[in-house]
């Protein structure tokens, strides 16, 4: 009797090689996880124009979830190319403990990921900071890559940040920060000329990478600074230090009365109409309705 193939979504992950894990990996991608993932990150790639003829692109590895899958879905769009394209996958290590540098290492092999690492002192730079540490850490951390980036020759950079971010970014901004504004698909640095950070998850669920993650077995980084706990704690009464996850916990309570206000919350954004609204900034300066209101008579 012949030797019957090997069904890989039939194995758990111990009982794989190396090269039948990344088999399972990618063939997941293509089959299993095609219209969950594969098609929001072609479809966002192609609909906001993120890579041209050319690029050499660094895929930023946080070490988490969404950056790792990141990293294989370019390596799927690059076979199936139809631009030539350069990728580095890159990550900073910016003063992980030995434990946490290891997790992301191993990921990355498990995964057949070629990961370029380079270290920055940015958490013993914000260890002292009281007022807004995340946010810092987070500036930071993107003036490195960006920097590292344009030394390996890469002129754009990026982000694993998905469609959920979004939605959540656009209240957080309505809610907190008293104005109207989105995380971009694609925008050019102010601070280095000719860089370009891009965002190709921005279509894909978080749920559906979460799917993803334990499909195959896996186990991430989050955030792995002493900030962690206190940002991401959930108090008893069922508030958060985080205004992130407050309004994760506020789209999740709106979503049982209205099964469509995510799709909403995103297409808030496309559909602004200009001549209803009071006033708004362009290029830093200000437009009020009032400016042109008697022009119309």
């Amino acid at each position: 009797m012949g030797n019957k193939k090997k069904d890989l979504n039939e194995f758990n992950r111990a009982e794989l090689t190396e090269e039948e894990y990344i088999q399972k990996v990618e063939t997941g991608i293509r089959k299993t996880f095609h219209k969950a993932l594969f098609s929001p990150f072609a479809k966002a790639c192609k609909t906001y124009d993120m890579i041209q003829e050319g690029d050499k692109i660094a895929v930023c590895i946080s070490g988490g979830k969404d950056s790792m899958l990141m990293a294989k879905l370019f390596q799927e769009l690059q076979k199936h190319r139809k631009v030539n394209f350069d990728l580095v996958f890159l990550a900073m290590d910016p003063g992980y403990n030995d434990a946490n540098r290891k997790l992301i290492e191993e990921n990355a092999e498990a995964l057949g990921i070629p990961l370029t690492i380079y270290e920055s002192d940015i958490f013993d730079a914000v260890d002292t900071v009281d007022k807004n540490p995340c946010y810092l850490c987070a500036r930071m951390r993107r003036g490195h890559l960006y920097s590292k980036a344009r030394e390996l020759g890469c002129n754009k950079i990026a982000l694993g940040h998905h469609y959920d971010d979004v939605i959540e970014t656009i209240l957080m901004g309505m809610l907190y920060g008293a104005q109207i504004q989105t995380m971009m698909p694609k925008l050019h640095s102010t601070n280095f000329k000719g860089m370009e950070l891009i965002r190709p998850m921005y279509l894909i669920r978080e749920a559906d990478i979460c799917r993803w993650r334990d499909y195959n077995e896996l186990q991430f980084l989050q955030c792995a600074c002493h900030f962690t706990e206190t940002c991401w704690t959930v108090r008893e009464d069922g508030s958060s230090a985080s205004k992130r996850m407050e309004i994760k916990q506020l789209i999740a309570k709106l979503k049982e009365v209205n099964p469509y206000v995510e799709t909403n919350i995103f297409n808030s954004v496309t559909n602004v109409n200009l001549s209803t609204v009071i006033e708004y900034k362009k290029d830093g300066v200000k437009h009020n309705f009032l400016d042109d209101y008697n022009t119309n008579d």
